[in-house]
């Protein structure tokens, strides 16, 4: 059962959408590079089918956590609200797995060798992604990710794919995710200051108290967007209008030799899985 002191580091573990400013090669990097790079990652992870091919992919993301210079911790709390998820693909995987090799059996449970291979590669799998994800926005601004989304998926306005505000409604959600978890923060000191206990009484009471958080919560985001709309309106903001930008994003060499990396790293991805 989860404490008050618990419970306060357990919102503050959450740093999905966080930047982490510091001064390395990868925050130097143009953002169309950065998604490129995650992208062709999260490729080669559901490329991998063995152990192998996951070492290898988390030996090249340990080396780029270690060159951002993000703290290792900082990047591991993250996994933190998901580590529920885990748990249950873990069970899942390992007592209803079909295979080959029986391990274990009891009822209706039958823990095979083949299963609990599935259930390592899967966790394996997710733990990378979420990791190798997250070093894109610890990375990146909100505002050059917003820039390099437009300017990476801009062959697609000529479809009529309205690119800027898919763009910038992402940007907006990864600067709300950090506000938001500030906002819920606040809202539950101030309710036990008051004396509530969220630990205490049924699951119907539980509820309840919970109702109370999320009601307060809520109001407070849609004051926030409301707040937004009318500053976004106050700069005369119009949808579909070409914009200027303070600072236009231009490729330098440094980002051309990160780009054939890239393209290097999956090709021996793709021979890896062939040989292996």
């Amino acid at each position: 059962m989860t404490t008050r002191k618990e419970r306060e580091p357990m919102i503050r573990d959450i740093t999905i959408g966080q930047y982490y400013p510091s001064e390395s090669f990868i925050h130097r990097l143009d953002p169309r590079v950065k998604l490129f790079a995650t992208f062709v990652y999260i490729i080669s992870l559901f490329l991998s089918k063995n152990l192998i091919g996951f070492a290898v992919a988390g030996v090249f993301l340990i080396g780029f956590i270690m060159i951002s210079r993000v703290p290792f911790h900082y990047m591991i709390k993250g996994l933190k609200p998901v580590w529920i998820l885990l748990l249950f693909i873990c069970i899942v995987n390992v007592c209803f797995g079909k295979g080959e090799v029986l391990y274990f059996e009891w009822n209706f449970i039958h823990v095979y060798r083949e299963g609990i291979m599935q259930a390592t590669i899967r966790v394996i799998r997710l733990v990378e992604l979420i990791l190798g994800s997250s070093l894109m926005t610890y990375t990146t601004t909100p505002t050059a990710l917003t820039d390099g989304l437009e300017k990476a998926f801009h062959p697609l306005t000529k479809l009529h794919v309205p690119v800027h505000e898919i763009a910038l409604m992402m940007s907006i959600t990864l600067r709300f995710i950090p506000i938001l978890i500030e906002e819920l923060d606040r809202i539950m000191k101030a309710q036990m200051a008051r004396g509530v206990d969220f630990d205490e009484g049924n699951i119907i009471k539980k509820l309840k108290r919970n109702g109370r958080i999320f009601m307060p919560l809520f109001a407070s985001a849609v004051g926030r967007a409301s707040d937004l709309a009318l500053a976004m309106e106050a700069r005369c903001y119009e949808a579909g209008r070409p914009r200027t930008k303070m600072h236009p994003l231009q490729y330098a060499r440094v980002d051309g030799c990160a780009y054939v990396f890239t393209v290097v790293y999956l090709a021996g991805m793709i021979g890896l899985m062939i040989n292996c």
